[in-house]
């Protein structure tokens, strides 16, 4: 009964949320802002699925100017957890394919973010000088998942470079974003799913990398955010153990 509770409150708002998004944007489209925007409404519903979500931001991130984010991909409720950690003028890089998701693919472009073609090569290879010539242009951060699919439970898969040419290439640091595990923690049926944190790491700084040393910097990435991981999954499950003896 609960999952069809919620089936009646989630589909109609982001369908409400992506056609009413569209028309809005459409008076100043893809203007960066929209992102943060509709990306906090997404967040709210959080609490629909059972979450209690913290979100916590290294001060040093909002001190430092534009950069590229890159966080682990776990499934599609990183648009309720993660998205409460989206930066004012930060917007997404997604597959091409998107645009053609009913309701949420136009929307989706509309609010600003970049869409590439992660099946030909040489155009993603093209995409990330276009990423860089928009972070400049736009004066914007991108937001990226560099392990490039849904980890669906298996942990932090490898990175992608893409991210890291990016970040070199531009100049700007890269900042880690770490959302505990939700694979196989949210039950449909069950009113209370725990507890999710959201982390936003300190930036790292990538004037010592050259485009030589890209695969080292995804490397380092992948070891703190693997690590912060651990620790916010460890964190959560005493927190979660507390509240069951209360």
């Amino acid at each position: 009964m609960l999952v069809i509770l919620r089936a009646l409150i989630v589909i109609p708002f982001c369908i409400l949320v992506c056609l009413g998004g569209s028309i809005y944007c459409l008076f100043s489209p893809r203007n960066p802002r929209h992102s943060y925007t509709f990306g906090r409404l997404f967040g709210r519903l959080a609490p629909v699925f059972g979450l209690t979500v913290e979100t916590r931001v290294n001060p040093e991130v909002k001190a430092d100017g534009n950069c590229i984010y890159i966080a682990n991909h776990q499934n599609n409720y990183d648009m309720v957890t993660a998205a409460a950690a989206v930066q004012p003028r930060t917007v997404t890089v997604g597959k091409k394919s998107l645009l053609w998701v009913p309701f949420f693919g136009p929307f989706y472009w509309l609010t600003g973010n970049i869409l590439i073609d992660r099946n030909n090569k040489t155009k993603s290879r093209g995409t990330i000088y276009q990423i860089i010539d928009q972070m400049k242009k736009r004066d914007i951060s991108v937001w990226m998942f560099p392990e490039g699919t849904r980890s669906r439970g298996r942990g932090l898969l490898p990175f992608k470079t893409g991210a890291f040419h990016a970040a070199i290439a531009a100049g700007v640091p890269v900042v880690p974003i770490c959302v505990s595990s939700t694979s196989g923690k949210i039950k449909l049926n069950r009113w209370n799913n725990g507890h999710v944190i959201v982390e936003m790491m300190s930036p790292i700084d990538t004037s010592g990398y050259d485009k030589d040393q890209v695969r080292e910097l995804a490397q380092y990435c992948h070891d703190v955010m693997t690590e912060k991981l651990a620790q916010l999954d460890q964190e959560v499950a005493e927190r979660e153990a507390a509240d069951r003896q209360r």
